[in-house]
């Protein structure tokens, strides 16, 4: 029997997982989940020697199975090829009392290609599917990752268009970089007055806005999403979880059927989600820890129960954390709800008309596999410091902010259990705070200065999708009032002629 997958707003609302992907997000404002966890066959003994691919394969065959298995592989086989620079695809470092997980191999060095490398095929596929001869238009919102990422999954792709928003001053400036030297007929890349929240919320607005849907139908387009809330891009992260514990298995650093820990740097819960599903179809997990920096609103919900957004926002060194409306959030309090879309939707009216809503005291009590905490600057650069000391490795801001987390729960639990970090980014992506954190600076260096003292510090060789931007032309220099975001999606399609 076919997955069906529902939105968490609309019970009525159901669609298979091909037509979820082509839509992006449910109509009504919610986000689909699958009504049932499908039956996933994890047997280690045989996936401690799968490669990536085949594990890939397995996940999305039970999670997206109105797809042949024709089509899962064609699909598999395009986004998890030579893009990536490491064979394994996501290679398991062990150091000084963790692993790390590393998703950074992918052609924009975030965890972000891990999905997005994936993400076009499939849509194109489902849009072959069902006969789908509209334009697709990509219109997502970025901290800063999940722009360029995109971009490059969707660059050229037939009958596709892409629309990136961005906070001008809430990216690093290798990250604004990548975005606004993208090539592609098909690619619009806008910066906004306004931080990430600003971008999310008016993204949203625009798939939920009934006359522009109209508008966008009347000429030949619809709209996907290109965000974590697409199950497109959630459900392949699954995958790296289960591969990393196989890794783990394969070398004998844990016995077949012992559990673990992860720790999930997350700002919008989308890839500490993917643990989540990982865990419910099976994974032998103990605790997902849940790390934020300064914008701590999810380390306040799983300790009281209450998510409030009315607090000050905070530009870090970790941008792609930098968000205070956590939208993948809302899966799991659906299946907190009892997978209620009555109680969902009245939880996110609330969070939508007052900014803050509070769970039930046994809705609460679920909770117990997770734990939060985040990690302030000062943390972070120091943490940076202490594992290249210890292993002459470097981290990112976003995995250090991470191991800052896992440290105060070693503090508070002193629970043995292996635990994996989940790094998320090269540090060539975030040069200038861990330079900082490793040496002294000038002040007159710029990032691109920086990267070269990074490859000079740490040894390792400044990755293609750096390297590649010395000398590239700036093509995007549009900026805008966030409230103008629609304006310049219309105009940019033309939706007004």
């Amino acid at each position: 029997m076919t997955l069906i997958y529902q939105s968490t707003r609309d019970k009525t609302n159901r669609v298979t997982a091909s037509q979820a992907i082509l839509q992006g997000l449910a109509t009504d404002g919610g986000l689909y989940v699958p009504t049932k966890t499908p039956n996933v066959t994890l047997d280690f003994e045989t996936l401690k020697n799968a490669s990536y691919q085949e594990v890939a394969t397995l996940v999305l065959s039970a999670f997206l199975d109105d797809f042949t298995a024709e089509e899962i592989a064609y699909c598999v086989r395009h986004a998890y090829d030579s893009k990536f620079d490491d064979a394994a695809i996501a290679p398991l470092v062990k150091l000084h009392g963790q692993y790390n997980l590393e998703l950074f191999h992918g052609n924009t060095i975030a965890f972000k290609d891990m999905a997005l490398s994936i993400l076009p095929y499939l849509m194109t596929t489902a849009a072959k599917k069902h006969g789908v001869d509209r334009e697709i238009v990509i219109l997502t919102a970025t901290s800063g990752d999940t722009g360029k990422a995109a971009m490059a999954g969707f660059a050229d792709v037939p009958g596709t268009k892409i629309v990136v928003f961005y906070p001008k001053d809430g990216v690093s400036k290798i990250q604004e970089r990548q975005m606004t030297t993208q090539v592609g007929d098909n690619v619009k890349v806008i910066a906004i007055d306004g931080n990430f929240d600003n971008a999310q919320t008016n993204v949203k607005a625009m798939f939920n806005n009934q006359a522009l849907r109209d508008k966008m139908l009347a000429n030949g387009k619809q709209f996907s999403s290109a965000n974590s809330m697409n199950i497109g891009r959630l459900v392949p992260q699954i995958a790296y979880y289960v591969y990393a514990y196989a890794q783990l298995v394969k070398t004998g650093a844990i016995e077949n059927g012992a559990k673990i820990n992860f720790t999930v740097p997350t700002g919008n819960f989308g890839n500490i989600l993917a643990g989540y599903y990982a865990k419910q179809i099976g994974l032998p997990v103990s605790k997902l820890i849940c790390a934020s920096n300064e914008n701590n609103v999810l380390t306040d919900f799983f300790r009281t129960g209450t998510y409030d957004k009315n607090r000050d926002f905070f530009v870090t060194s970790s941008p792609s954390m930098d968000i205070l409306v956590s939208s993948n959030l809302e899966r799991l309090i659906f299946h907190l709800t009892g997978d209620s879309d009555v109680a969902t939707s009245e939880l996110m009216t609330s969070l939508n008309t007052t900014g803050t809503y509070k769970i039930t005291a046994d809705m609460l009590a679920e909770l117990t596999g997770f734990y939060a905490d985040f990690a302030d600057e000062a943390e972070i650069s120091a943490q940076i410091a202490a594992t290249f000391k210890a292993d002459h490795y470097v981290e990112d801001p976003h995995t250090a902010v991470a191991s800052v987390v896992y440290q105060k729960y070693l503090a508070e639990t002193q629970d043995p259990t292996p635990t994996v970090i989940v790094s998320t980014a090269s540090p060539y992506k975030f040069p200038r705070v861990v330079v900082e954190s490793l040496t002294t600076l000038t002040g007159q260096e710029d990032d691109f200065d920086l990267v070269k003292k990074l490859e000079a510090i740490s040894g390792t060789p400044l990755p293609k999708a750096v390297s590649e931007l010395f000398g590239a032309p700036v093509l995007h220099h549009t900026v805008i009032p966030a409230a103008e975001m629609q304006a310049a999606v219309e105009a940019y399609l033309s939706l007004g002629k």
